[in-house]
């Protein structure tokens, strides 16, 4: 206990030697995020910023709702729900509070969806503090947040405008949840609310999806929903580094699919890859909507080269990364970024990914791996038989260079307090 109690200052006094020698600023930060019922991996990204920063000396208070909130709400508070998730007075005077109690620097917000709404950006914008989302998804575009539907890519509500998404239904196949998500971006596009918010795009790919969107030439009043000037680029980062495996390696061989069972990943294009492959193993981590029926396609196929793992602890994952041949992405959506990429590059693995979004633009063609039409179970079995006769030390060398470079924690630091300072200086400059 005295050792746990003597270490925590020194900890402290470590973070705040390190600002001293960076010459960093110690910002005090509000981190704002709404979880959904289902945990996903933003939650992961939150936690892991969260740390990050505390890690750097920063002092970092939280703002968190939980959706979970909903099941506890009475019948007037479900009814309420259209016009809280546009607006929330109870968010608004809370963040407030929180922002004027603790003296914090910057609002750094992830998800507003649903209890947290977009009235977290007007707290900010009334206690004079700047505010930066990260966008996770493609929600800003589609209210579905992944430009997927009836299992293939869809971009109406780009060119159609958001109307698309309620005739269509396409969040979660509830037309009023649709109605929801859209008269969200609807008020806050016409009363320019983003405008004035600054936007951390976690790719290259994702930032021009974003500024092309709203830059219709015969649509001009588009160009004014967000402030390009206040768009920053920041990937994602994980903390695998350092883990070690505790096991002896597989007596078989292996590739591994890690990810939800459902349609927009893809998992049914992998499992008929392998049945025309049935000399190469596939483990499928995970579990969701369409693992019954992908067992029981397994099950009635004969397929032996398939094996089901579940849903697996962080350690077990870690394992199954290790030993991996390759890790397999076929998701059949853009992925604002693929955290399973940088995953199986942290650990050293190469992947075999679809033509697609962020994962054509992570994965080096016979450097870190190959890539196969997205939506091809026969090019996918191809590129795995071509993948086997590839240099694959080579590759795995390359998969854990890629990360080195791009995606470690202290880099991701660096970009991150790189956006706050310069958030921070336009705020001022605009003052």
């Amino acid at each position: 206990m005295n050792g746990e109690q003597s270490f925590r200052p020194r900890a402290k006094m470590c973070a705040e030697m390190r600002l001293k020698m960076e010459n960093v600023r110690q910002y005090r930060i509000l981190q704002v995020h709404n979880f959904y019922q289902i945990p996903g991996g933003e939650d992961v990204v939150v936690r892991n910023e969260k740390r990050l920063l505390e890690e750097h000396g920063h002092k970092v208070f939280t703002y968190y709702r939980t959706n979970k909130e909903l099941n506890e709400r009475g019948m007037i508070g479900k009814l309420l729900l259209p016009f809280t998730a546009v607006y929330s007075f109870r968010t608004c005077r809370e963040v407030k509070a929180l922002i004027r109690k603790n003296k914090i620097d910057i609002v750094h917000v992830h998800n507003t969806l649903t209890m947290v709404s977009p009235s977290v950006f007007y707290a900010a914008f009334q206690c004079n503090v700047p505010v930066v989302q990260t966008l996770h998804n493609f929600r800003m575009l589609c209210p579905a947040g992944s430009f997927f539907r009836n299992n293939m890519i869809c971009e109406e509500c780009v060119s159609g405008g958001l109307k698309c998404a309620v005739k269509h239904s396409c969040y979660r196949a509830s037309r009023l949840q649709t109605i929801v998500s859209t008269l969200i971006l609807k008020i806050h596009r016409m009363l320019g609310t983003y405008r004035r918010v600054s936007f951390i795009c976690l790719t290259e790919f994702n930032k021009n999806k974003l500024l092309d969107s709203f830059d219709v030439s015969r649509k001009p009043e588009r160009r004014r929903i967000v402030d390009p000037s206040r768009i920053f680029i920041k990937p994602n980062f994980t903390f695998a580094e350092g883990i070690q495996p505790s096991s002896e390696p597989e007596s078989e061989e292996y590739f591994l699919f890690a990810g939800r069972v459902e349609a927009l990943k893809g998992v049914d294009i992998a499992i008929r890859a392998f049945e025309r492959i049935p000399d190469k193993l596939l483990y499928i981590a995970g579990t969701g909507p369409m693992l019954e029926e992908m067992q029981t396609y397994v099950r009635e196929h004969g397929l032996s080269n398939v094996k089901f793992l579940g849903y697996l602890q962080k350690e077990e994952m870690s394992e199954r990364f290790y030993h991996a041949k390759a890790v397999i992405m076929t998701s059949q959506c853009y992925e604002a970024f693929a955290m399973t990429i940088a995953e199986a590059y942290s650990y050293g693995v190469p992947v075999i990914a679809g033509r697609v979004g962020n994962m054509e633009g992570m994965v080096k063609e016979g450097i870190t791996g190959v890539k196969f039409q997205y939506d091809s179970s026969a090019d996918l079995a191809r590129k795995v038989k071509e993948f086997e006769e590839m240099d694959i030390a080579a590759l795995k060398e390359n998969a854990r260079e890629f990360y080195q470079k791009r995606l470690r924690p202290e880099d991701n630091y660096r970009k991150l307090v790189e956006i706050y300072g310069s958030i921070s200086r336009g705020r001022k400059e605009r003052q």
